[in-house]
């Protein structure tokens, strides 16, 4: 078992596979660098940067890290990606060739939807969505099992292609694509970092592996102090107005010196709405828009973490005290130490 915390051997080791069996099939040993990027926010999920030494042809290249550590070797899997060759270099010496690489779920992005495709009310969404990709892309999927049907007809759109067609589809089963690093397609139920258990603890002890710089962002601008709501209830308007006094909270009206106010004329409530129902709705409104992400960038020495997972950050110099963040984001460097430069996420509650 390789532990992370401590000093280790590293080196990388880059295969092409077969798109027919998805095994390695043959050792790449002219390339020259490789940096990974991992990406929640990108439809294809990431992407990956390779400099080679000459021209390959478009091919899948799956990456892993060799660690060897007090006489243990282990071989980990970074990822499994399509490379094409945009460009090449030749200084008299050496040929530099510069490859952008790309996930399995780029075969998806490439191909648009037919034209009027529909899938039909009462139809399972996880069985046609995992029937779609694997008509559709030469990746292993997953098979995932769920109840949820469709509650009418799913039409494409003119636009879609078979990512943003499943993509739309999947979101109404609660269900997100995920991909693990042998280039295998799955699907995740859609979690916060509050419905999931920390995977690795950094701290700023001796025996973390975090790197001392860390940039903590997050945006107060349009958190409202005040919501006010109209509700029609037949014969007139039921009005509610809810405001953040609390002078603990930094978004209060006090705190802030100003009201920012938030107001909705067709509140999801019932046709004759009561006196209790607006103010009710009123409160939960503003609790739900009290809640502030907060962004936190920062670099450690590799380790098993993922996009997706749930980490704990005990950093206590930046003021991050026994916080659960979500990963949505890493670039991983394969050179000698393989730093990882991370985002995370997570929300704080600005009013109760």
């Amino acid at each position: 078992m390789i532990n992370w915390n401590e000093s280790m051997a590293q080196t990388f080791e880059y295969y092409e596979v077969d798109p027919n069996t998805w095994k390695d099939v043959k050792l790449i040993d002219n390339i020259k660098s490789c940096t990974i990027k991992r990406d929640s926010g990108a439809d294809t999920l990431g992407s990956a940067s390779i400099n080679i030494a000459d021209l390959i042809g478009e091919c899948y290249i799956r990456i892993y890290l060799i660690v060897t550590q007090n006489g243990v070797k282990e071989r980990v899997c970074l990822g499994t990606y399509l490379v094409q060759t945009p460009s090449s270099t030749f200084d008299g010496k050496l040929r530099n060739v510069s490859m952008d690489a790309y996930t399995p779920l780029l075969e998806l992005k490439e191909k648009p939807v037919p034209l009027g495709y529909t899938l039909l009310k009462d139809d399972n969404i996880m069985d046609e969505a995992c029937r779609i990709v694997r008509e559709n892309c030469r990746a292993p999927v997953v098979v995932t099992t769920a109840e949820d049907k469709l509650k009418d007809n799913f039409v494409a759109s003119t636009d879609d292609t078979w990512l943003t067609y499943i993509i739309d589809l999947i979101k109404q089963a609660n269900y997100q694509f995920y991909l693990d690093e042998q280039g295998q397609i799955l699907f995740e139920p859609s979690k916060t970092a509050d419905e999931l258990s920390p995977v690795y603890t950094f701290n700023d002890d001796n025996s973390s592996i975090l790197f001392p710089e860390i940039d903590l962002t997050h945006d107060l601008y349009n958190v409202p102090n005040v919501v006010e709501i109209y509700a029609p209830n037949g014969t007139g308007v039921k009005y509610y107005r809810a405001e953040n006094t609390d002078n603990t909270s930094p978004t209060s009206i006090q705190n802030r010196g100003r009201e920012i106010i938030y107001r909705e004329t067709e509140p999801d409530l019932p046709a004759y709405p009561t006196d209790a129902m607006v103010e009710e709705y009123a409160k939960n409104t503003l609790k739900r828009l009290s809640l502030v992400q907060y962004s936190v960038s920062y670099t450690h020495g590799y380790c098993p973490v993922r996009v997706g997972d749930c980490v704990r950050l005990n950093y206590i110099k930046a003021g991050l005290n026994n916080v659960k963040a979500k990963v949505v984001s890493q670039s991983i460097r394969c050179t000698t130490g393989c730093e990882v430069s991370e985002t995370a996420v997570f929300t704080k509650k600005l009013w109760e």
